[in-house]
């Protein structure tokens, strides 16, 4: 099995979990923690990838640092990864764990390219335009690029929404030109 489809399904199991406590926000942000802990201190990234070091002597450790800190599911569930030697999968887990969320919540996240910073009101409105439009709430995340010299470029995914006013002026020229009829 490759370990993006590993990752998905220690993300399921972290998304029952989560589910079971009622709390899908608080355990996003509490494998994403983990995750950036890994990845920024090398020195914990070394010890739980250290072969030198059994899975056991990692569990007690990590149980002694988190158990006042994480529910004991979540301690149970980086001791499951860590016995199972897939404690270098934590970020991919986080990253999947999110996409499944966004799934079951109905939300999908649009990168929104403007020319200048929209201010809270316009932010509000370009998100809940585009929920009515996609019929999913939709959590924008805002790119400003000047050279589009006004209106959005939206792209959820595979798909882009381009109402630029550097596209309608081009489209225009080329009309005005005869270019591509």
């Amino acid at each position: 099995m490759r370990d993006p489809t590993i990752a998905r399904n220690y993300a399921d199991v972290l998304v029952e979990l989560a589910r079971r406590a009622s709390d899908l926000d608080g355990w996003g942000g509490m494998i994403d923690e983990v995750a950036a802990a890994i990845q920024s201190d090398v020195r914990l990234s070394r010890f739980l990838e250290s072969p030198r070091v059994s899975a056991e002597r990692k569990n007690e450790i990590i149980a002694q640092a988190f158990a006042d800190r994480l529910p004991r599911p979540f301690v149970r569930f980086l001791q499951a990864l860590i016995a199972h030697r897939r404690q270098h999968l934590v970020a991919e887990i986080a990253l999947a764990y999110h996409a499944i969320v966004d799934e079951v919540q109905n939300r999908v996240h649009a990168s929104v390219t403007v020319a200048r910073e929209p201010d809270a009101r316009l932010s509000h409105d370009i998100g809940t335009q585009l929920s009515r439009v996609l019929g999913k709430t939709v959590v924008p995340h805002f790119v400003v690029r000047p050279d589009i010299l006004g209106g959005t470029i939206v792209r959820v995914g595979d798909t882009v929404m381009d109402g630029s006013v550097r596209r309608r002026l081009n489209t225009m020229r080329a009309r005005m030109l005869g270019i591509g009829h």
